[in-house]
């Protein structure tokens, strides 16, 4: 199978696993407790009349698939309706809150990169000694502790009683915003970190003990190109895929970062509006974390054959 052949076959499946995610997503309207349009007049009486008026005015007396398709064509075009809670488009609504998540998932992506790499390659290359054995407690007692745990013992020791790192709010300006950003970045790749660490320190001793890399030292290769060129390169096909899962994953996981910090990210927006029943805005995000999970896994499957030419030998598909 060409290499052509592969990126359109994993394009449509992308394409095919949105079209059925947001099928699901508008069904969870229809599944979940409460009605819209009790939202729309709640702290009201209004009557019969009024309350069908409300209805076909957004559309709730149109048939299922009707409505469905009208949304997905609105959603195409950039559409996602009219939040009942803030009183504008959901896409202006969405947008103001997430330049605070994206900064809050780029930091931590990089904590996680380098922390998490980092500490898995020095255990591998230590294996069995005491800072191996070191790196080994740390996973797992980073894996074991949730992010709202983290939270509560960053803000108390690092922020109430240190006083280094403001313990809510977002922040004004580039400074002051990536200031108030690095505790909940760290609450939130606290259990991530510790999995790229496994991974990495596994995949790289698996590497370190395969048959090429002794070959390569036994010809008197310099240990640093062996570690370069054999072991490293042929370790990151697992660790990108990891990592790619966890990114796309740490979305979800910025809800309860945000709350806990009192940051206005689109996590905590979820939540307000999943309490408040704006159910435009909840399947807006919703759609958005499965189509950003769904497009990065996408990619690392695209980017896998290039780090590992085994792979592409294969066909250029796993």
């Amino acid at each position: 199978m060409s290499v052509a052949v592969a990126v359109l076959r994993k394009l449509a499946g992308m394409a095919v696993t949105l079209l059925v995610t947001s099928f699901l997503v508008f069904s969870s309207l229809y599944l979940a407790p409460g009605d819209p349009v009790s939202f729309l007049v709640r702290g009201r009486s209004p009557s019969p009349a009024e309350m069908a008026a409300i209805r076909r005015q957004f559309g709730f007396d149109q048939p299922f698939l009707e409505r469905y398709w009208h949304w997905l064509d609105a959603v195409l075009h950039g559409d996602f309706g009219h939040s009942y809670l803030f009183h504008e488009s959901v896409g202006a609504v969405i947008w103001s809150r997430l330049p605070a998540s994206l900064l809050l998932v780029a930091v931590a992506t990089l904590m996680i990169a380098v922390v998490g790499i980092g500490a898995g390659a020095l255990g591998a290359l230590r294996r069995g000694t005491r800072t191996d054995k070191g790196v080994l407690l740390l996973v797992t007692v980073g894996a074991a502790v949730p992010s709202f745990a983290a939270a509560i013992v960053l803000r108390s020791v690092f922020g109430v009683r240190l006083g280094w790192f403001p313990t809510i709010g977002n922040g004004n300006g580039p400074l002051d915003q990536l200031h108030h950003v690095v505790l909940p970045a760290v609450a939130l790749s606290v259990t991530f970190m510790s999995l790229v660490t496994r991974v990495t320190r596994t995949a790289m001793l698996d590497q370190l003990g395969s048959e090429h890399v002794e070959v390569a030292l036994s010809r008197g290769t310099p240990h640093r190109t062996v570690l370069r060129h054999h072991v490293l390169r042929n370790a990151l096909g697992p660790i990108v895929t990891v990592c790619g899962l966890l990114v796309s994953g740490m979305l979800v996981s910025t809800a309860i970062v945000e709350t806990a910090f009192g940051m206005s990210g689109i996590g905590s927006l979820l939540v307000q509006c999943v309490d408040e029943l704006d159910f435009q805005v909840v399947q807006a995000l919703v759609l958005l974390v499965v189509a950003v999970f769904v497009v990065v896994n996408t990619l690392v499957d695209l980017v896998y054959p290039l780090i590992d030419p085994r792979v592409a030998a294969q066909g250029g598909a796993r």
